[in-house]
């Protein structure tokens, strides 16, 4: 008897240090998701009331306090994670290519195809490097973004990831403004949740780079995994780095990723997938677009006088409809309206 007794006082005290596990347990779960949520949401909060002054700094040229940046790369995050990989858009719409940083030449650009909320615009990548505010180009862009997340449109673009940024710019810009590399991974973070295409009502698939091999059908790159630094070969890979040739089948792009495609290609991708046309960016073109493969594909290129020493127009395009789109074209903002960062001397001896 006294056995069966030590036995039910055992299993006594397991129950009860059981229950108080699970109540310990679900007391934290409850916890969290009170006030965690509490916390989330007084945090988008401020966000929201803060964005109008953060968009009235950036316009100015000026960058974020290293804290704001990095809740502003946070509420962006949210929208971000709910965006397909072939994001659906409708018209109007204006396209735009290529921006590189040319912060005063972005101003020029809303200037030319007008500003958000009236304007519904697609950005197809590759707004850092290059340029010489990169920060201030990005972050105007994710101030809009989180003040008109339907009314913009993020495409990634090459740039958009770590590795090439280390070697073009952007990674040296944040390190040299901020003094540490932590604003840059948060972006970085940011360009991972980038989507990798638009579709303007079923007509118009908008990329930054081109096709690949891998990808036949929308629903095959609706599918792709997109969250991660962008890899050196495969379909992410393809998307952001293949260009538009005078080729008959794939083959391999000088560049070193992606492939090149040509007008089969195009033919059979525009047909078989019910589109109209492709609209990319990726490559310069003197006078802001290019036609190719007898209208089925578009480059875009929207940074004027790129480099500041190239001398080409840049151009948008204006979709009303499928096949109606206007190309507006606009100069690079002269030199006395633009700010030019103080040269810095390279510390050789440090």
């Amino acid at each position: 008897m006294q056995h069966l007794h030590n036995v039910s006082k055992m299993k006594y005290k397991v129950m009860k240090t059981l229950q108080r596990r699970l109540y310990e347990h679900f007391r934290y779960e409850w916890f969290q998701l009170i006030h965690g949520s509490g916390c989330k949401l007084y945090a988008n909060h401020t966000v929201i009331m803060d964005l109008d002054r953060w968009i009235e700094l950036v316009r100015t040229c000026k960058y974020l306090p290293e804290n704001d940046l990095l809740k502003l790369c946070n509420y962006v995050s949210e929208f971000l994670i709910e965006e397909c990989n072939v994001q659906p858009v409708n018209f109007p719409v204006t396209v735009c290519g290529d921006i590189h940083g040319q912060f005063y030449d972005l101003l020029q650009l809303f200037r030319t195809g007008g500003e958000l909320p009236n304007t519904n615009y697609i950005f197809m990548g590759d707004f850092v490097d290059r340029g010489y505010y990169s920060l201030e180009t990005l972050t105007l862009l994710l101030v809009l973004k989180a003040k008109y997340p339907d009314r913009i449109t993020l495409l990634r673009g090459n740039h958009e990831s770590r590795q090439v940024t280390q070697c073009y710019g952007f990674y040296d810009e944040c390190i040299n403004k901020y003094g540490n590399a932590n604003p840059w991974h948060h972006c970085c973070k940011v360009f991972d949740l980038f989507t990798i295409a638009a579709l303007v009502e079923e007509s118009v698939l908008c990329v930054h780079g081109g096709l690949s091999p891998e990808i036949k059908t929308l629903d095959q790159l609706r599918v792709i995994e997109r969250d991660m630094e962008v890899p050196h070969s495969g379909p992410l890979c393809d998307i952001l780095w293949s260009d538009p040739d005078d080729v008959d089948q794939w083959t391999f792009s000088p560049r070193g990723a992606g492939y090149l495609f040509g007008p089969k290609v195009t033919e059979k991708f525009v047909e078989l997938n019910g589109l109209k046309v492709i609209c990319r960016a990726h490559q310069l073109v003197h006078e802001g677009y290019k036609v190719m493969f007898e209208g089925r594909l578009i480059t875009v290129w929207s940074a004027p006088n790129y480099c500041y020493r190239c001398g080409n127009t840049a151009a948008i395009l204006d979709f009303r409809g499928p096949e109606q789109y206007e190309a507006l074209l606009f100069d690079a903002v002269p030199d006395e309206e633009r700010q030019k960062p103080p040269a810095r001397i390279t510390p050789y001896f440090l």
